[in-house]
């Protein structure tokens, strides 16, 4: 998962500038002894639902969750366009919250309520746990390393001579390339162009940013703009050319999303002290290390790409509630996660290379994603960045609580519990007529 020595550079001297040089500091823990940790979020107890005690906590500190809560209708189906064709109905998926998930990030700094979207039992709750032991931990660190969207047109031509000067051409161009990429977007910048070269065909790929646009369009837009100019007037046109080669990853798990960046490339890490594992997950640095390892090496025989527990269905769920691109998970999710025995207690860390998310445009908009985002903080300029290292400390969370559960023994009792329904409660969910 390398980055190239200038974007390294360029990337750790603006994290130097927009921390005015107290990069430590920002991302240094904050001990709940010290910084205490606002309310947790009420839990259900048997025969006693807390859901109205969680929406005062929530609308205490100035959550305006209307919509998401049922209390004020949902848009004409007019409002929709550009998000769904042949428009019927709405899907309704059950949204749980957990919290407060401290995070000591670059962007994202301080307590934060995450909505999941999901309906799997004992999703929330496993999330809920790691996000629980990280506030007693002084919370996770969390970096948005970069932001990138790649989009790959293909070229084929009579022969590799042809290609060769073709190539040539394209990167002669970068600069002329720029601007045209820019006639097309207010947000998007065309910040690389990198060469497959495959006999008679050429790939180009186009690494753009794309503000706090998740990009996808945005990418596409610009980069067909680009490559119809180029077909036009390069010295040798190619046979045909097509907007998307296959080779970007877009929506699929590869060894590129893991080696590159497609997305933000996020990092989360947490020290957790002995006695919060002992005491809260009920097992020890050394159990959830070993079982980590092992982890990892079926991973490999399985022929996985990256290695994690969980990604999947924190980022799924967090996809759900706050209207992302939900195929996107297919590439999210590919990373890494580690837990390493320390002197105090217990390392975790995770790696999301390839994290598409985004605060404007697509399903952003809609009234209940868009709900969900302010519930974070995460509507407005500058956003995006912010969004992922929540993402990040999430599935950092998730992987705590799912590592300890199998190092533990208690994850089949876990969704055994919360996973399956009661006798009492096999029946369908009923709707009343307004």
């Amino acid at each position: 998962m390398p980055i190239s020595r200038t974007i390294a550079r360029d990337r750790l001297a603006a994290i130097r500038r927009q921390t005015e040089g107290a990069f430590g500091a920002r991302l240094g823990p904050r001990p709940p002894c010290e910084a205490p940790l606002p309310p947790a979020i009420p839990r259900d107890r048997e025969g006693r639902p807390a859901r109205a005690e969680r929406l005062a906590l929530l609308a205490a500190r100035g959550a305006a969750l209307d919509v998401l809560t049922g209390e004020r209708t949902v848009v004409p189906p007019d409002a929709f366009q550009g998000n769904v064709e042949n428009f019927i109905g709405m899907a309704q998926v059950p949204v749980g919250v957990i919290g407060p998930l401290r995070i000591n990030g670059l962007h994202a700094h301080g307590d934060f309520y995450v909505p999941l979207a999901t309906t799997e039992g004992a999703l929330v709750a496993s999330h809920a746990r790691g996000a629980a032991v990280i506030g007693r931990s002084g919370g996770a660190r969390s970096l948005c390393v970069l932001q990138r969207v790649t989009r790959a047109p293909l070229f084929r031509f009579r022969d590799l001579i042809e290609a060769g000067a073709f190539i040539a051409y394209a990167v002669d161009s970068f600069v002329e390339l720029q601007a045209r990429a820019a006639e097309t977007t207010d947000h998007g910048r065309l910040e690389d162009l990198r060469i497959h070269w495959d006999g008679n065909l050429v790939y180009l790929l186009f690494d753009f940013s794309t503000g706090d646009a998740a990009g996808q369009n945005m990418v596409t837009i610009a980069t067909d703009r680009l490559a119809a100019h180029l077909a036009e007037t390069a010295p040798v046109r190619p046979a045909y050319w097509t907007v998307e080669s296959n080779l970007s990853g877009d929506k699929k798990a590869s060894i590129l999303a893991l080696q590159h960046v497609r997305g933000h490339r996020v990092l989360a890490e947490v020290e957790i002290p002995r006695a919060v594992v002992e005491d809260n997950l009920h097992t020890t640095p050394e159990a959830m290390a070993a079982c980590g390892r092992d982890a990892l090496m079926a991973a490999s025989q399985a022929g996985t790409i990256g290695a994690q527990g969980q990604f999947a269905n924190g980022l799924t769920a967090l996809f759900i509630a706050c209207g992302q691109d939900v195929a996107c998970v297919a590439e999210a999710a590919v990373g890494t996660s580690r837990f390493e025995v320390t002197a105090d207690g217990l390392y975790a860390a995770v790696c999301l290379p390839s994290l598409i998310v985004g605060t404007v445009g697509g399903g952003t908009g809609l009234p209940t994603a868009r709900e969900c985002l302010a519930l974070m903080g995460c509507v407005g300029d500058g956003t995006a960045s912010k969004l992922a290292e929540i993402a990040a400390v999430l599935v950092l969370a998730g992987e705590i609580s799912i590592g300890a559960a199998l190092a533990s023994g208690t994850f089949t009792r876990a969704h055994a519990t919360l996973g399956r329904k009661r006798p009492s409660d096999a029946r369908e969910a009923t709707c009343v007529a307004k």
